[in-house]
């Protein structure tokens, strides 16, 4: 064999991969374009990198569970297949009543009424007051993190559970197999299951060898989910962690926003963690999901969205462009990652240009240096257009709220990020109401003031390798 064969199954194996880049569904232009570059000017580190990297399919016997758990799960307060009506049913404003359609069609669940919530002042409070709910539960604590430390709160979660477990509570806990692996390999996991805490690892990783053949290692459980009692949830973008957040200590404070939820969207929490824990155990949590009809109390509407590979493409940026094509008056956005696709750069844009009072805050400091160029490839468009940057500088921003003109809120775990559009389960909430949405909008305002505008002046006038080195590391986003 000779230096040609060598170079006809290169060429041959090129043509493969080529091929299923051109034939992969739900690949965006400029993925593909990306893609068929990198294989054909480095064959044999583009090819093994597409196959580490290059296709966003999960486990499939993962998907296979999940999917037979949404078939078989019953889905609380939906009736029939009908989507329900929120602006006949709830009286909301036709403009933003469409917007639950959105989230229905994804997840199932529909918009309900008769919701409560509190904003958390902080991180430690958040952990405060989940611990003092864990501490008065009377059934059931399920609990899914994607990194989860064993510093200060994240102690005070376990020994919270493992004093629940005991007194007879059945604790069921979900953490991300990558993001939570410094405690699922500590003692403190095997101290949980002693304790008679049911603990499992989301999305497993296994064997990196194996790893092009059973999905890519780093699409990853996102979801920060509590649910205790069927009674409260917690949602929000805050980890089981102190907000020193000491791995990444460089980066800190982590600022991030978390609400404690009670009515109809517990069960919904409840639905999503369901499914996730039947995607890796042979428990069936179906008696969990029928509770007893409750008498419907004052409070607002809301639904939750998860969304993740195994359900459907695009999901979140579907639901991110609804949002910001129906806002009339104002739109404030803050999150830590801004790697848009197309329609989430254009919806901005469009959102400004038509009068929107349209304002952006994002880390000055990133913990991901990829990102935070690639974030700022972006700028000077959003600008042109007249969209309001700030960016904040007392640690890491990671806050991922959203509100528009007033009324409406979604906060959760997403990002405005290809890595929440395409790898992770991400759960959000949505929900219309004034006096809500006013406790959140002033928590963003608290962020925008302490941050710096960033302007057009400022922008124009970034060296030359600085506007290159972001727009590198933009391209590097359709191949990731």
């Amino acid at each position: 064999m000779g230096w040609g064969w060598v170079g006809a199954t290169t060429l041959g194996c090129q043509l493969l991969f080529i091929g299923r880049v051109l034939l992969r569904p739900h690949r965006q232009p400029a993925s593909r374009v990306a893609w068929v570059a990198i294989i054909g000017s480095l064959p044999v580190l583009g090819m093994v990198t597409y196959l580490l990297l290059g296709e966003t399919h999960l486990n499939w016997r993962i998907v296979q569970r999940i999917h037979k758990a949404i078939r078989d799960l019953p889905v609380p307060g939906k009736k029939n297949d009908a989507l329900i009506d929120a602006e006949h049913d709830f009286g909301l404003p036709p403009r933003l009543a469409p917007l639950f359609r959105v989230g229905q069609s994804i997840s199932g669940y529909p918009p309900a009424g008769g919701n409560r919530a509190r904003l958390m002042s902080d991180s430690d409070a958040a952990i405060t007051a989940m611990v003092a709910d864990i501490d008065a539960a009377g059934a059931h604590v399920h609990i899914s993190f994607y990194i989860w430390l064993s510093d200060n709160n994240g102690m005070k979660v376990v020994e919270a559970l493992k004093r629940a477990a005991i007194r007879g509570v059945i604790c069921r806990v979900m953490a991300d197999d990558l993001g939570s692996r410094r405690l699922i390999h500590s003692h403190h996991w095997g101290d949980m299951r002693a304790a008679g805490v049911r603990v499992v690892r989301a999305l497993p990783i296994g064997n990196l060898l194996q790893r092009p053949f059973r999905g890519r290692f780093d699409m990853r459980n996102h979801r920060k989910i509590v649910v205790i009692d069927n009674r409260i949830t917690y949602c929000g973008s805050q980890n089981c962690a102190d907000p020193e957040f000491r791995v990444k200590a460089r980066f800190a404070p982590w600022v991030d926003l978390v609400a404690r939820f009670e009515g109809p969207v517990v069960l919904q929490n409840q639905h999503l963690f369901a499914t996730d824990w039947i995607a890796h155990t042979d428990e069936d949590l179906t008696p969990l999901l029928a509770p007893p009809p409750m008498a419907v109390e004052e409070g607002f509407v809301a639904q939750v969205i998860g969304t993740s590979a195994a359900v459907r493409y695009a999901a979140m940026p579907e639901v991110f462009v609804s949002l910001m094509n129906a806002a009339a008056r104002e739109l404030t956005i803050t999150t830590p990652y801004y790697v848009p696709d197309e329609p989430i750069q254009a919806a901005l844009c469009a959102a400004a240009r038509r009068g929107v009072k349209t304002v952006l805050t994002l880390p000055r400091r990133n913990d991901s240096w990829i990102v935070a160029g690639a974030s700022r490839s972006y700028y000077r468009e959003l600008l042109e257009a007249g969209v309001m940057i700030h960016e904040y500088p007392h640690g890491l921003l990671h806050t991922k709220a959203l509100t528009v003109d007033g009324h409406m809120t979604m906060i959760g775990s997403a990002n405005l990020d290809r890595r929440s559009f395409d790898l992770n389960f991400e759960n959000n909430i949505l929900l219309v109401d004034r006096d809500f949405t006013a406790a959140i909008y002033e928590r963003q305002q608290s962020y925008t003031a302490a941050a710096a505008r960033v302007t057009l002046d400022d922008v124009i006038h970034w060296p030359i390798h600085r506007v290159l080195w972001n727009n590198i590391l933009a391209m590097v986003g359709p191949v990731l």
